[in-house]
This record gives structure tokens, C-alpha cells and sequence, in this order.
């Protein structure tokens, strides 16, 4: 057994610490990435009510957050170069405006309709967010630094989804549906002032090809063909597909079939948050004795308990709250080791091109949402059924990335 790994705080290059502390940097991560969980799990708890103010139906309901996720992949593909062209900062500012006014069109829509539309332009914003920040892990770190520094920033978003969640089943109890719509046009602004203020660039050297089209071609086919990133990004696609099937449907699953109220619905999701917050500390400390290898094979047995355990009593006809709850407690906190490795193993091979990595990344994983959703949208049978097994499914798939390809092919090595 090799000897356990010594824990080194990373030094930050010269350029940014210059110009943010270590703490700032985590901080900015933080609510970076924690914009994804503001977008998608603040109006979960009103999702039901908001379908029903609309007259709409579950395809609808389903198309206002997988038309946001894919747009967010798709629009990552053209902000991830962008920023490998021009800078992180001027990127984000742009993004983090754009997806400040589409949330104030959200909250005011008409109609399904155009509230769809305005999610779909929010989700390609939000995009600039999420890219950036892994990137920025990237500009500042290396690898396996890199994932106890993602680590702690997801950690903040953790906090970030605890309070989404509860605060968007309050809010909507006490204000209506649309305040659960607004909430993010807030949350964005306070974002955007931040990083107006103090985000520096870390992008070391732009690249002036990143835009020519033979050059962008060639990155993603290097990028695509690397068994390192193809590999993270299946961990990470599998355990964001898990809990994006738990996402699209736990609302209703809750709320219809399990009786649940808002408010009570809200805490069932701070509870999966809290896990989650759990399990990035967890992944701190297997990284310091176990490596990036060791710690997604034990996260994984998790995994794979909870997936399994939830799928059986769910074919065994056990329905209620603490079925589906107790297995999920186990996913998440696997899903705060998965997400980390999985996120900074995938751009690691590539210092000069982590934003089309970023991207590439984001995207690979927001069209199997995509699915996902469509999926759900035609599967919800009012039963716990959909939801059970796709956890069972989608945790049977983590297994065998963590156990079969991450020991073969999970040590960054430099593409460009």
C-alpha cells in the first residue's frame, strides 16, 4: 500500500496572487458555480403550482429546465473558447449581465411559452459562470490541487443549494411562484457586482488561435480524444445524471405522490444539500490518504448502495419519504467526491485549453440532462417507479466508471 498522501496548500502563480487571496478565489468559485443550483433548485418547490398557474402540462413543466441545461452545454462550447481567447473576466462580466436580465424576463413571462424561452437565454448566461470557474481552478492550480480547492468551493455551493431549496418553498408559500422566479435575478446581481469589483483575470497567456476554426477544431479533437477527460467526464456525466434525475422529478414525486408541502418538500432538498456539504469534506480527507483513484472507488460503494437499496425497495412496493430519502443520503455524499475529482480530472491534461475543456466538459454532461428530462417528461406515471430506478440506473453506470476505467486511466497527463 503506498504511503498516504502529504497535504500541501497550493501556492498560487504570481498573477493572482497579486491580485485575490486564496480565500477570495474560493469565495468567487463558490458562487460561480453555486449559480447552477440557484437556477434549478430555487423554483423546484414551485414547480407544481407555477404548471398549474400556466395551465401547462408536464412536457412544458420539464422543457423550463432541460431547455435551460442545454442551452448552458451548448453555450459553453462557444464561452470556452471565448475565454481562452480574450480572458476569464471580460467573458464573466458579460454572462453574469446577460443572465441577470434573462431572470428579470423569467419572472415576468406571460405565458409557458416565453418563460421557456427566457430560461433557455438564462441557461446559455449561466454558462459564462460555471465555464469560468472550472477553468479558473485550472489557470491557478494543478490537478490534484485543483480538486481540494474545487472541493472547498463546492462546499460553498453546497451551502448555496441547502438554502435554495427551503427558501424557494418559502417564498413561494408566502409571495407566489413568480418571487421563486425572481430570486435569481437577485442572487445574479450580487454576483455580478462582486466579480465587477474584485474577480482579477487568471488566464496566464491568451491564445490568439482559440477562435480560428481549424485551431478550435483541433483543440476539441485533442480534448475528445484524451482517455484522461474521456474518462472524468463520464464520472462526472453519471453522477450529474443521478442527480439530475432526482432533480426533474423529486417535485412532484414529493409533493403529488408522497403528500409533501412545499415548505416540507424544501427540507427534504436542504437534507440532500447537507449530505452533499458532507461528502465534500469527506473528499478532502480521502484525498490527503487515499489519492484521486482511491477516493472515487469508496465513493462509489456509496453510490451504488444507495442506487441499489432505493431500487429494491421501490420494486418491493416500500413507499414513503424515508425510502427514497435514506438511499439518496448515501448518493449524495458520494456525489461531493465524484463532483471534484471528476470536474478538475477533466481539464487537468490541459493547462492552455481549460476553457474548451471547461466547455466541452459542461456540455457532455447537460445533454445527458437533456435526455434525462425528456425522458422523465414521458415516464412520470405518478409512482415513485421513474425515479427510483433511474437513480438505481445511473448508479450501477458510476460504479463502473470508478471501478473500471478511473484506476486505468485516472492520472492527468498534459495534452497542450
Amino acid at each position: 500500500m503506498p504511503p498516504p498522501a502529504v497535504h500541501v496548500t497550493p501556492a498560487l502563480p504570481p498573477i493572482a496572487s497579486r491580485a485575490m487571496s486564496p480565500a477570495l478565489v474560493v469565495g468567487v468559485l463558490a458562487l460561480l458555480l453555486g449559480i447552477q443550483p440557484v437556477t434549478t433548485d430555487l423554483y423546484l418547490p414551485a414547480l407544481p403550482a407555477l404548471t398549474a398557474g400556466f395551465g401547462a402540462g408536464m412536457p412544458h413543466a420539464q422543457l423550463t429546465l432541460t431547455a435551460l441545461l442545454l442551452a448552458f452545454g451548448c453555450s459553453q462550447l462557444v464561452l470556452g473558447p471565448l475565454s481562452d481567447r480574450f480572458g476569464r473576466r471580460p467573458v464573466l462580466l458579460w454572462g453574469m449581465s446577460a443572465y441577470v436580465l434573462a431572470s428579470l424576463g423569467g419572472t415576468l413571462a406571460p405565458s409557458i411559452e416565453i418563460l421557456i424561452v427566457w430560461r433557455t437565454l438564462q441557461g446559455a448566461a449561466m454558462g459564462a459562470a460555471v465555464m469560468t470557474a472550472r477553468a479558473t481552478v485550472r489557470d491557478l492550480y494543478q490537478p490534484a490541487d485543483g480538486a481540494r480547492v474545487m472541493s472547498r468551493a463546492l462546499t460553498g455551493l453546497g451551502v448555496i443549494a441547502c438554502l435554495c431549496a427551503p427558501m424557494g418553498g418559502l417564498v413561494s408559500d408566502l409571495f407566489g411562484w413568480r418571487m421563486a422566479l425572481a430570486m435569481p435575478a437577485l442572487f445574479g446581481a450580487l454576483t455580478l457586482a462582486l466579480v465587477a469589483l474584485r474577480f482579477r483575470e487568471t488566464l496566464p497567456r491568451r491564445n490568439p488561435e482559440a477562435l480560428r476554426p481549424r485551431e478550435l477544431l483541433s483543440t476539441w479533437a485533442l480534448v475528445l480524444r484524451h482517455p484522461v477527460f474521456l474518462t472524468f467526464s463520464a464520472l462526472t456525466t453519471a453522477s450529474y445524471g443521478l442527480l439530475f434525475t432526482f432533480l426533474a422529478s423529486s417535485s412532484f414525486v414529493f409533493i403529488q405522490v408522497l403528500g409533501l408541502s412545499k415548505t416540507q418538500y424544501g427540507l427534504v432538498m436542504l437534507w440532500s444539500s447537507l449530505s452533499y456539504i458532507a461528502g465534500t469534506f469527506l473528499c478532502r480527507r480521502w484525498l490527503a490518504r487515499h489519492g484521486v483513484r482511491g477516493s472515487v472507488a469508496r465513493a462509489a460503494v456509496l453510490t451504488l448502495a444507495g442506487g441499489s437499496a432505493m431500487g429494491l425497495l421501490a420494486l418491493a412496493g416500500v413507499v414513503s419519504v424515508a425510502a427514497i430519502v435514506g438511499p439518496f443520503t448515501l448518493m449524495m455524499l458520494a456525489h461531493g467526491v465524484h463532483q471534484p475529482c471528476g470536474q478538475t480530472g477533466a481539464v487537468g491534461p490541459f493547462p492552455q485549453a481549460a476553457g474548451a475543456a471547461s466547455a466541452l466538459n459542461g456540455f457532455i454532461m447537460m445533454l445527458a440532462a437533456f435526455g434525462i428530462g425528456g425522458w422523465l417528461g414521458t415516464r412520470m406515471d405518478g409512482t415513485v417507479m421513474p425515479l427510483a430506478l433511474g437513480l438505481w440506473f445511473w448508479s450501477v453506470c458510476i460504479a463502473v466508471v470508478a471501478w473500471a476505467l478511473v484506476p486505468r486511466h485516472g492520472e492527468a497527463r498534459a495534452g497542450r
